[in-house]
């Protein structure tokens, strides 16, 4: 995993090797206090380490700055074009500004953005997408390419880097996944500063969650990236949903999670596996707590069980009507099918 700058914000750091934050964003009304203080709680009750919320004109800074006194997650504040919104931010308490640089106007007004950044240690995240690129780089690439994007990134950071203000996460998005992808990887060959990865306008729960986890996955499998967000067309709690199955799915997940393995069933398969594999990931999901990661395996036959799963912390196989019980690939014993469920619940807790 590459090492890059660590960024705090708030109570959480980012970046040299600490662990991958999750971020939402609210899609509340900012100027509806009680609707924003609704959903972080949500949020951060499912496990988001980060909230964004958008700061569209100077009359919502005051809820950013309510919020603050009313949550502990991190607070990043979304702000487009008017610098002076930034400025308010900062001086409402926000843990984070989202901005382009380049978009807020002339060397002065960015020099006051980071002068007050820099005065409160606030992080400034700089974010790049394919709607979002100079006249003068798209003419320069033709079209929004992964090499468009990363330049864009570096120009707006340099346009901070001569203030003296370092303090800079970069984040590029596509809602091409094969773009976004080469794009990260340039930027983490040329800069050591923090990442956030997201594939944008990535749809629905099913279609977002399957861009998000081919784009953000593969970097992070490759030691890229500090912090993701699965943007979703849903309600934000399922962002986070989302993005913990996945880190749990690479392995990068440090929460005590049970991870299933479960075979997709075939002919040979005489329990009725799906319904118990619903059952049991429905459990691990709600109730069931491990002081530990576990890998359970739910296979639909002995040819699947204690051998493809021998790795499996406990598992069950599937006979005719019944199950065996096995650790380690080790069988323990056997189990009639309408048993399956609790004894394999009643072993786990007892681990």
């Amino acid at each position: 995993m590459k090492k890059t700058n660590k960024v705090k914000i708030g109570k959480i750091t980012i970046g040299g090797g600490e662990r991958i934050a999750i971020q939402s964003m609210t899609n509340t009304d900012t100027h509806d206090l009680d609707a924003c203080l609704t959903q972080i709680r949500a949020l951060e009750a499912e496990g988001c380490d980060i909230v964004r919320l958008a700061v569209p004109d100077l009359a919502a800074v005051s809820t950013i700055g309510k919020l603050k006194e009313l949550v502990r997650i991190p607070i990043v504040a979304d702000i487009h074009f008017d610098y002076r919104i930034a400025i308010e931010c900062a001086a409402a308490g926000v843990d984070k500004i989202r901005i382009n640089p380049g978009n807020i106007g002339s060397d002065e007004r960015v020099r006051e953005v980071a002068r007050v950044c820099e005065d409160k240690n606030i992080p400034i995240r700089i974010g790049v997408n394919s709607g979002s690129l100079e006249k003068s780089i798209l003419a320069k690439y033709g079209h929004p390419s992964a090499e468009a994007l990363a330049e864009s990134a570096l120009f707006h950071a340099s346009l901070l880097e001569k203030f003296d203000f370092d303090n800079i996460v970069l984040s590029v998005k596509s809602s091409d996944v094969k773009t976004m992808i080469d794009a990260n990887r340039i930027l983490s060959e040329r800069t050591n500063y923090p990442l956030h990865l997201g594939v944008t306008e990535a749809g629905t729960e099913t279609q977002g969650l399957i861009k998000s986890s081919a784009g953000i996955g593969s970097l992070l499998c490759d030691g890229i990236g500090d912090t993701i967000r699965i943007s979703l067309t849903a309600e934000p709690v399922r962002e986070i949903k989302s993005a913990k199955a996945l880190l749990k799915a690479i392995g990068r997940s440090e929460a005590n999670t049970i991870n299933i393995v479960s075979c997709p069933t075939c002919g040979r398969t005489k329990i009725d596996l799906i319904s118990l594999v619903n059952r049991f990931e429905e459990i691990a999901d709600t109730t069931l707590s491990v002081s530990r990661p576990l890998t359970v395996a739910l296979m639909g036959c002995v040819v699947n069980g204690p051998g493809e799963a021998r790795e499996a912390d406990i598992g069950i196989a599937g006979g005719d009507g019944e199950a065996v019980l096995f650790k380690k690939g080790e069988i323990i014993r056997k189990i009639p099918e309408e048993l399956i469920i609790e004894t394999l619940i009643k072993e786990i807790e007892a681990m």
